[in-house]
C-alpha cells in the first residue's frame, strides 16, 4: 500500500492552474444556487395576492346568511 501524505491527492501545481480555478468557482456558485433552492422550498409559499391587495375585494360580506355579531 502507497502512503499518501494527510490528504494530498494533486500536484500543487494542478491545483493552481487555471483550468481547477474555473472548476471551483462553478462548484461554489453551483452549490450556492442550490442551497438558495433548498431554503426556497422550506419557507413558506407567498401569493401576490397577500402582498398586493386588488379593487377586486368586497367591503361588505354578500352571503346568503347575514355576518354574525
Amino acid at each position: 500500500m502507497i502512503a499518501v501524505p494527510a490528504g494530498i491527492l494533486l500536484p500543487e501545481t494542478f491545483l493552481q492552474s487555471e483550468f481547477f480555478q474555473v472548476l471551483a468557482t462553478f462548484v461554489a456558485i453551483n452549490t450556492l444556487m442550490y442551497v438558495t433552492l433548498a431554503i426556497a422550498k422550506m419557507l413558506p409559499r407567498v401569493y401576490m395576492t397577500d402582498v398586493f391587495r386588488g379593487r377586486n375585494r368586497r367591503k361588505e360580506a354578500r352571503g346568503i346568511l347575514p355576518p354574525s355579531p
